[in-house]
């Protein structure tokens, strides 16, 4: 029997889309504040069939544009084939199966997570290639890992380790689990690991090309596991474009090819390393370091990029290699949110029905764009508390009543505050039609 490894790729979307089908048949009621009552009681395929509009929601509200997804799902795939890199997106900025498939269809290699609850709503959806961009040491996640593993030859899932320590844990917690003492060599799996390298002021990792390479020794002398690649990320190290940042970025990933050319190839377990890095902020300076190094040594460049696919109308803007490479095809924001102003208290200040608990506000406060139905809006979002947008200097264009639509920095914390979140067809039209609703579990 074959079993998948990480980095040995076949067709197929990789996740289960009876599954996925099977959530507009869900049951819409209370619990979705997207939507309004006289959804409840219908099922999701049939509310939207029903050809409802973006006037029929109520506020606050959160949607998706269905032209700036498609845009973004094609760019990003035709940017991974020039760049010859292999994508799996960080599933992490939108928990929503239907996204994933989509994403997959498109013509990525599998999802990354970040924790164990985020991999148990992606086994639920048949996800057939995880990858888990952290370390896995709770022994009850080990252990129904391996049975995951042990129990569907073509799933396929790969960790990360940055100490020794990580390392006899996981095999010690694998052992307990029965993974290397069972009988049947043909459904006891290792579980795949990568060796992470971080750096000085970052995250996690290794913090020296040796003590990775010690960890790389101790992953090769545990029998529950197999060596299969490194890993990194880069975005924690800057949080801009400037030469400096960019300069950072660089010298960190040059380590991290390095790392994969001392192990590469004796050291791996596999006939499939993979070397991966690359959020949504300098992915581009990620194919240009890691691609030759994967090129002369072996191996395949996984990017993990999660936030093209929404994109945004603030952080990853100014920050995206597709925004600031010049005739590159800029990605498009494909999330807005939708509030009312509901108070008019001073001749300067206008009080929206939104805050913190339906927008994000940890890379930049809303922007105003649009009036719906028509108009340019006006002002600056200067403040938010829980359920209030404080916009100022919006002059008429913000008369009580007036639904503005507001333009959102950081989707990985918009995605969060929504299970079900509308996709208009044109958030740009005086009157969107509401054409699908994406369910997130987080």
């Amino acid at each position: 029997m074959v079993h998948q490894t990480f980095g040995r790729r076949t067709a197929g979307s990789g996740i289960d889309r009876a599954a996925v089908a099977a959530l507009g048949e869900e049951h819409l009621d209370w619990r979705f504040k997207a939507l309004p009552p006289e959804a409840w009681g219908r099922t999701a395929q049939a509310y939207v069939a029903s050809s409802p509009h973006l006037a029929d929601l109520g506020t606050p509200l959160l949607t998706l544009d269905a032209g700036a997804l498609d845009h973004n799902l094609r760019t990003m795939a035709a940017w991974c084939r020039g760049a010859g890199v292999a994508l799996a997106p960080h599933g992490k900025t939108t928990m929503a199966p239907a996204l994933w498939q989509a994403q997959l269809d498109a013509g990525a290699v599998g999802i990354t997570l970040a924790n164990l609850p985020q991999l148990h709503v992606a086994r639920a959806f048949g996800v057939q290639r995880l990858m888990l961009a952290n370390s896995l040491l709770d022994p009850a996640g080990l252990a129904w890992i391996a049975g995951e593993l042990a129990g569907d030859p073509d799933f396929a899932f790969a960790c990360w380790a940055d100490s020794v320590d990580t390392v006899t844990q996981m095999d010690a917690a694998l052992h307990a689990a029965g993974v290397g003492s069972g009988p049947d060599p043909e459904t006891d799996r290792p579980v795949e690991v990568l060796v992470e390298l971080g750096a000085p002021g970052g995250r996690t990792g290794a913090r020296t090309i040796a003590e990775a390479e010690e960890v790389a020794r101790a992953v090769q002398a545990a029998p529950t596991l197999r060596l299969a690649g490194v890993a990194g990320y880069e975005g924690s190290l800057a949080h801009n474009a400037s030469p400096e940042s960019l300069a950072t970025v660089r010298a960190y990933l040059r380590d991290l090819a390095e790392l994969h050319r001392r192990l590469a190839p004796s050291a791996y377990e596999t006939d499939h390393p993979i070397v991966t890095a690359g959020g949504s902020a300098y992915f581009d300076t990620v194919a240009e370091v890691l691609v030759p190094a994967a090129a002369e040594s072996g191996g395949e460049v996984v990017i993990r990029s999660g936030a093209y696919v929404i994109h945004d109308d603030g952080f990853y803007r100014g920050i995206s290699p597709l925004s600031r490479t010049e005739n590159a095809t800029a990605f498009r924001a494909a999330m807005h949110g939708w509030a009312r102003v509901v108070s008019h208290p001073e001749p300067n200040l206008s009080l929206l029905d939104a805050g913190k608990r339906d927008f994000p506000f940890d890379e930049g406060l809303p922007i105003p764009e649009l009036v719906r139905g028509g108009g340019q809006a006006s002002g600056a979002v200067t403040a938010l508390n829980d359920q209030h947008t404080f916009l100022r200097d919006a002059g008429d264009t913000a008369p009580v009543g007036a639904v503005l639509r507001l333009g959102l920095s950081h989707p990985c914390t918009a995605f969060d505050k929504w299970t079900l979140i509308p996709v208009l067809d044109d958030a740009d039209s005086a009157d969107p039609k509401v054409v699908d609703l994406v369910r997130t579990f987080f």
